[in-house]
């Protein structure tokens, strides 16, 4: 991630020290949960309320500075790796979270046999399985 203060500005946003650190804490983490997030932002700068994490991640999702990914089962998660159409591995076992690019093609690289004349920018695919660690120890 290039410099957090030129990321908000480039956005049109206000800089302050709380979305700063909400968006460090989402970029050293790919894939974390909200609640990880306030635990890291609080680290970096003392006191910020889980409210204001929350109002930041939402404006921040809004604004297409970071992506939130909301696996079944699981807690939303959100990263900076945005615009690209990206999908996503999830081991059903410790719930490791990977990014994999897009299946093939262009965007949105899966097209619908009916589209409902809806205009299909974008695919959201996640692929569950096993990661490496959990199949060497279920194995």
């Amino acid at each position: 991630m290039t410099d957090p203060v030129q990321v908000l500005r480039q956005h049109e946003l206000q800089v302050t020290a709380q979305r700063i650190a909400v968006l460090r804490a989402v970029a050293s983490e790919p894939h974390t949960t909200a609640n990880a997030i306030v635990e890291v932002a609080r680290e970096e700068i003392g006191t910020i309320s889980r409210q204001a994490v929350y109002d930041t991640l939402s404006l921040m999702v809004e604004r297409d500075i970071i992506r939130r990914i909301q696996p079944a089962g699981s807690p939303a998660r959100y990263e900076t790796r945005v615009g690209d159409n990206h999908h996503h591995l999830v081991c059903r076992h410790c719930d490791r979270l990977v990014d994999v690019d897009c299946a093939v093609g262009e965007v949105p690289c899966l097209v619908p046999v009916d589209d409902g004349d809806f205009v299909v920018d974008e695919a959201e695919v996640i692929y569950w399985g096993l990661c490496p660690d959990c199949r060497s120890t279920n194995a």
